[in-house]
């Protein structure tokens, strides 16, 4: 039997003998605990001496020596590791910590070592650390599993809880529900409240207790929508209530998502507000599509912008010109209604009309399709496609990338006009090979 404790290390000297594979991945866990930690090994992995670089450990490089610890020649330690490739060293530093009761793990031999590294994770406010009799694997196959459960609602964090307040904007990713963070999956398996968009990732809402309280806050295109002062009040009115609100959000909450308005709305009103980054379909969406929206040789800089507003409409503040000029990669969002006129404005301050042309409908979703055209036959392409919204749009050299790099091996292909066959065009990811 084995007696469970959690050392809370801040502030505390660690010792690991060893530079190799094992001390890397013990390091910085111990610098998450805050502790202070003293390496010893004559050589040491790459990482591991980039933290000493930086000052984050102390090393010292030679072998471990009879007295490091029990005459105190390095400091005094209230943990160590042995991680050497050598037993008998690995042996002589628990030798040393056991003479000096100093609790010592001891990498190469689970029987032989005083103490045990726990398999580490955490969830939903929760730490969790799995001691399976020694046995590595099967402790990290046990911590994961109740991580994952934690993260995604299913073991109940709810009960118990020290509740959480204000309002949360959570970028919710480009569309597929396995492309949330783990924060932001972790925050709405514990909310009261839930105002979500149309382009969030909806299919998570399914998971949640039936108490939560959802808000649909869609914004059709050209259709119906929830105005966005009605959204900011929904907001304000559920955390002075005491409930603890997520503002659910495709993509990322401050790239075209307003996330700055509903931020601002509620530091007006006095609510606690906090953000968590998600993945944007600027970049998600040629990811996906096998894009890559820089590559040396052929982009350095990729610019997004917004398309809600076609460049000759006096509320447009994009410097089309510049764009043109600047020959990078851009990228459109909410612009399929305008790429005609978004083209034009390109090649007339000096895109050339060939300049390759992708749209990507419904990007990491089973219903992505990847359209190709030219600067010049994109307005004729999207509507002989049918191309609708949501789709991003990616103009420049990178979109003839992906057929050399071929990395998603993709399947079907829709070529438009300005491909010359079916070949050069860039296809649909087949179901579970978009992004992994």
């Amino acid at each position: 039997m084995t007696y469970l404790l959690g050392l809370r290390m801040d502030g505390r000297e660690a010792l690991v003998v060893g530079g190799g594979r094992v001390a890397q991945r013990r390091v910085p866990v111990l610098l998450e605990s805050g502790a202070r930690v003293t390496l010893v090994a004559p050589e040491a992995t790459a990482t591991l001496e980039g933290l000493a670089e930086a000052g984050r450990i102390t090393w010292h490089r030679r072998e471990f020596r009879p007295g490091d610890i029990a005459e105190e020649a390095l400091g005094r330690f209230w943990l160590v590791h042995a991680a050497t490739d050598s037993p008998e060293a690995n042996a002589a530093v628990a030798a040393e910590a056991e003479a000096e009761r100093v609790w010592c793990v001891r990498a190469d031999d689970r029987h032989a070592s005083a103490a045990w590294t726990p398999a580490t994770g955490g969830a939903a406010g929760v730490s969790v650390g799995v001691v399976a009799n020694g046995d590595p694997r099967r402790a990290a196959g046990l911590r994961d599993a109740v991580v994952e459960g934690l993260a995604d609602g299913t073991l109940d964090a709810r009960r118990g809880r020290e509740r959480h307040r204000g309002v949360a904007l959570v970028g919710g990713g480009p569309g597929d529900p396995g492309l949330i963070t783990v924060r932001g999956r972790q925050l709405l398996a514990q909310a009261d409240v839930v105002v979500v968009d149309r382009l969030a990732p909806n299919s998570l809402l399914e998971a949640l207790p039936a108490e939560v309280e959802i808000v649909d806050a869609a914004k059709i295109p050209y259709g119906r929508a929830m105005t966005q002062q009605d959204i900011n009040d929904t907001l304000v009115e559920h955390a002075r209530a005491g409930r603890f609100v997520v503002r659910l959000k495709g993509g990322d909450p401050f790239l075209f998502g307003r996330g700055g308005e509903e931020a601002a709305a509620c530091a007006a009103a006095g609510v606690p507000v906090a953000v968590v980054p998600g993945i944007t379909s600027a970049l998600a969406a040629p990811a996906a599509s096998g894009i890559p929206v820089t590559h040396r040789g052929v982009a350095q800089d990729v610019h997004v912008v917004s398309g809600h507003v076609p460049p000759d409409d006096p509320r447009s503040s994009v410097d089309w010109a510049g764009l043109a000029r600047a020959g990078g990669t851009v990228v459109a969002l909410m612009a399929v209604e305008r790429i005609e006129a978004i083209a034009a404005a390109l090649v007339e301050h000096g895109r050339e009309p060939d300049t390759p042309v992708a749209l990507v409908q419904e990007a990491t979703m089973p219903t992505q399709r990847t359209v190709r055209a030219t600067l010049a036959t994109v307005g004729r392409v999207v509507r002989e496609s049918a191309v609708r919204p949501p789709a991003v749009i990616v103009i420049g050299e990178v979109v003839d990338v992906a057929g050399e790099l071929d990395i998603l091996h993709m399947g079907r292909a829709e070529p438009g006009a300005g491909s010359a066959s079916a070949d050069d065009a860039v296809g649909d990811p087949p179901e579970g090979n978009r992004i992994l």
